[in-house]
């Protein structure tokens, strides 16, 4: 027996391997710091995204998986699960971070906050969405998202000195604390009415449960817990004061990746409640509704880039959620296409800004790219095509990723929803095209010289002018990526 238990345990481990090979090189990263000095802690970063590197090989090539037709393997019993959605994200929640790292270090190192804490911190935070997009169980899913959370504050608060960044992560925190209790509150309503943990069994004991009142109660304070997590209104609040306040390496990393983390956290809390879709479908699309009006409106009136970016991205929310509350596996697999591809365009989107930044000058407000296509045409191009993606305009890859949700909102029956995506895609071309404007038709100020060229490092140039071009929609990225996030949700 003793024996079996142990081939048993080390089949467990084999299965675990991305995170385990995660765990174990973040803790000997933050081991290996303290014999750094202050000259060498680059090593430090560039190591670690070395790192998110060698993880993103180990979940694209399916070390530690099983093949496709013998299903998921069993993990931790039953509590963890590495199927196909949980490598696809992970895959791209570690790629997505590693090119992070590209942008972080000369941002904070030329502003005097650079600290060895703060690679390690990205890889538990990376970590810990790896965990969540892995969870089955609803422990696993508080674990991961906690994990991912309290590695966040502390690197919104990593600027100690600033009392704007001191103050986001503040709020962060306050709010995020409120947020992971209303998940837990709603898990803990769903356990009641269910009698277990385990989502799949929550999902055979929600057809014959007869505490429906408590089961829904439950799933009303999930969604609205993942819906804070996400950054969907009304539940958005959070999210400007961070994006502007936070370093903006820190506003990117939190705006890319965990947005892929938390949907797939949503569809396997929501999968869980399959046969109560209607109801809880109908919680979502208002949400994804009020999102993007909130989000869209509200972005109108901004002239700092940041705060647009937020409200942006609460505007993108609603998108994501309009997959969502189709229910069904369109809807799914255009969800998690339409959250890859944002996952790119937020990368892109914050990387512009740190690119053109300096010290004293953070190039985060409209009027510092006047004039920007006069000189440096290409640099204006690759923002063109990033401001073009997130706007949905063709051929760029956001513009399909739109149509995706929307298509699948429509097959469901959802045209009210769809039609208010149109419309608010429409408007959301003003606030976009007030950067274009600014780039191609406004005279710079005088003075202003900073942006005659981008940052001299040739690393984060190419990450980004390679970013930017992918989201041109070509065809050689884009349609394997739609045909693989339809295959995991098994659309013919």
């Amino acid at each position: 027996m003793e024996t079996m238990q142990h081939v048993f345990d080390s089949a467990e481990l084999w299965h675990l391997l991305p995170e385990l090979v995660l765990a174990a090189g973040a803790f000997a990263l933050l081991l290996f710091d303290l014999f750094f000095d202050s000259k060498q802690k680059g090593i430090t970063h560039w190591l670690s995204m070395a790192l998110l590197l060698v993880v993103a090989v180990l979940v694209f090539t399916g070390a530690g998986g099983q093949p496709a037709h013998l299903g998921p393997p069993p993990v931790l019993n039953g509590m963890f699960i590495r199927d196909g959605v949980a490598d696809l994200a992970k895959g791209f929640i570690c790629l997505v971070s590693a090119l992070g790292f590209i942008y972080a270090l000369p941002y904070l190192k030329e502003r005097g906050i650079y600290k060895g804490e703060v690679p390690v911190l990205m890889l538990f935070a990376t970590l810990g969405m790896m965990v969540l997009v892995s969870s089955a169980n609803l422990i696993m899913v508080y674990v991961g998202l906690e994990m991912l959370a309290l590695s966040s504050y502390a690197l919104v608060a990593v600027n100690r000195d600033s009392p704007v960044a001191t103050e986001a992560g503040m709020k962060y925190f306050v709010l995020g604390a409120l947020a992971s209790g209303l998940l837990l509150y709603g898990m803990s309503l769903v356990y009641g009415a269910t009698g277990t943990l385990d989502l799949e069994a929550v999902l055979e004991a929600s057809i014959s449960t007869q505490d429906y009142l408590m089961l829904m109660t439950g799933a009303a304070f999930m969604v609205a817990g993942v819906a804070f997590k996400l950054g969907a209104a009304p539940f958005h609040m959070w999210l400007p004061d961070v994006y502007q306040g936070a370093p903006t390496p820190v506003a990117q990393f939190i705006g890319a990746a965990p947005k892929l983390a938390a949907f797939v956290m949503a569809y396997r809390l929501l999968s869980a409640l399959a046969p109560y879709s209607e109801i809880w479908g109908t919680m979502v699309a208002a949400l994804a509704g009020l999102s993007l009006i909130v989000g869209n409106l509200m972005a109108l009136r901004q002239s700092n880039l940041k705060r647009l970016l937020a409200y942006s991205t609460v505007s993108h929310i609603g998108f994501l959620l309009m997959g969502v509350a189709v229910g069904n596996a369109q809807g799914d697999a255009a969800s998690m296409f339409y959250a890859v591809t944002y996952a790119l365009t937020s990368l892109a989107s914050f990387g512009f800004i740190i690119l053109m930044s300096r010290k004293g000058f953070e190039a985060d407000e409209i009027a510092d790219y006047r004039g920007l296509g006069k000189r440096n045409p290409w640099m204006a191009f690759l923002v063109l095509c990033v401001v073009a993606s997130l706007a949905g305009l063709p051929p760029f890859i956001g513009f399909f990723a739109k149509v995706a949700v929307i298509t699948a909102a429509v097959n469901e029956g959802l045209l009210w929803l769809a039609i208010v995506g149109i419309v608010c895609a429409v408007i959301g071309m003003f606030y976009y095209l007030r950067i274009l404007k600014a780039m191609y038709l406004e005279a710079p100020e005088e003075g202003v010289t900073a942006l005659a060229n981008p940052r001299d490092c040739a690393l984060m140039r190419t990450s980004f002018a390679v970013n930017a071009l992918l989201l041109l929609g070509v065809v050689v990225v884009m349609n394997p990526l739609i045909d693989w996030c339809y295959e995991l949700f098994f659309i013919p």
